[in-house]
């Protein structure tokens, strides 16, 4: 009786989950406003500073878009967009960006050998940690945890968000509260290095 009505409440949780799963085929017939900035199924924004959002993981988009909707991280740029979607909108958008094969960008190789001994392994001396623990040795991020797959992504946009990180401007949630700590102790020249590095990273 105890097996029958443990696989029951398993079934059940099974269900909820994949339930409130996000749908890639629902999220892609919502997503034309998005492809505007973000480009064709968010692998080629418009301009640098913004994000490629294929295959950055679904759990992470989930999170900034309600972040974003519910006004705990300002984009100006965002504005308005998020608005009229329902929680499960949101859902679906994460699957769908996340189910697009991610685009590598070109990195300079000035910066490249700077770039991989920060990635790989941070900075004893200032304390900083290696960036392939959280986000992967080939970038792709943690899933499970809700880190973002950094591979590929535009130098400039992975820049602009160390910076704010830096300065307190972007403060979201607990792992925000972690990336804070660590941009604390990035030079602009190391936040420069491993930002080119991670944009040919694959």
């Amino acid at each position: 009786m105890k097996k029958l009505i443990a696989g029951v409440v398993l079934g059940v949780s099974l269900t909820t989950l994949a339930h409130g799963a996000g749908n890639p085929q629902a999220g892609e017939q919502k997503a034309a406003v998005c492809t505007s900035c973000h480009g064709p199924g968010g692998q080629k924004p418009i301009m640098a500073t913004y994000p490629k959002l294929a295959g950055l993981g679904e759990k992470y988009l989930y999170r900034q878009m309600s972040a974003i909707k519910a006004g705990d991280r300002a984009i100006p740029e965002m504005t308005g967009l998020l608005d009229s979607l329902s929680d499960q909108d949101l859902q679906d958008l994460a699957a769908y960006f996340n189910a697009q094969e991610r685009i590598v960008s070109q990195a300079n190789p000035d910066l490249i050998e700077q770039g991989a001994a920060l990635y790989r392994g941070g900075n004893l001396a200032t304390g900083v940690p290696a960036c392939a623990a959280c986000h992967n040795p080939q970038g792709k991020g943690n899933e499970p945890g809700g880190y973002p797959a950094l591979g590929g992504q535009n130098a400039e946009y992975v820049m602009k968000q160390l910076k704010a990180y830096r300065d307190g401007t972007r403060a979201t949630d607990a792992n925000s509260s972690i990336m804070m700590d660590v941009a604390s102790r990035l030079t602009d020249a190391e936040i420069e290095a491993v930002a080119n590095y991670v944009s040919g990273l694959h």
